[in-house]
């Protein structure tokens, strides 16, 4: 197997809303599994927490994700961006399902480079960086 790239963003409860967002934008199987379902509950308020989320989707991306258990520090990942590039016009929809109830810091439009490039913030606070190859 080779090695790829999977963003794993943490949540402070609402991992399972994020990922069921996740996978009407981009399709695909989400397999998740609470704290109480790996014998790994830090407290009766993780129960229902999950410990790990994945979503595979058809066009091969992975996206991973969990909540944060009690007594553990959630810091929002401001500082973390995930970016989608190729030549498929499918971007255009993901960016366009990233932004709805988000906030769109760049539009998507032609870049210096030849390509089209975007930024969003979706709704629930993850930077997106969409790029459309011109070729």
């Amino acid at each position: 197997m080779a090695s790829r790239l999977n963003p794993y963003i943490q949540f402070d409860g609402d991992a399972r809303a994020a990922m069921e967002f996740y996978q009407s934008v981009f399709g695909g199987e989400l397999a998740s599994n609470t704290f109480k379902e790996f014998g790994a509950s830090h407290g009766p308020d993780d129960d229902d927490k999950l410990m790990h989320s994945q979503l595979e989707t058809p066009s091969g991306y992975t996206l991973m994700a969990s909540d944060t258990p009690q007594g553990m520090p959630y810091n929002p990942g401001q500082n973390i961006a995930i970016s989608l590039s190729g030549d498929d016009e499918e971007l255009r929809g993901y960016y366009e399902k990233l932004a709805d109830g988000g906030q769109t810091t760049m539009p998507l439009e032609k870049q210096m480079w030849g390509d089209e490039f975007g930024m969003v913030t979706d709704k629930f606070g993850i930077n997106w960086m969409i790029n459309i190859s011109a070729s």
